[in-house]
């Protein structure tokens, strides 16, 4: 027996695949990290709303 596997159907770039294909390695760290800082300042708020919760 034959198996054919289907092509899957080619989806439309996005801005952010535009960016990680063509940033330069200095941009995509600058990125990189203010997207870090943000996560990180936004699970401490997290957690200090959770500590204040408990007392």
């Amino acid at each position: 027996m034959f198996s054919f596997k289907r092509k899957p159907k080619a989806v439309e770039s996005t801005p952010f695949s535009e960016f990680i294909r063509n940033a330069s390695s200095r941009e995509k760290k600058r990125v990189y990290k203010l997207v870090l800082e943000k996560a990180s300042e936004s699970q401490n708020r997290v957690l200090a709303k959770v500590a204040t919760a408990n007392k």
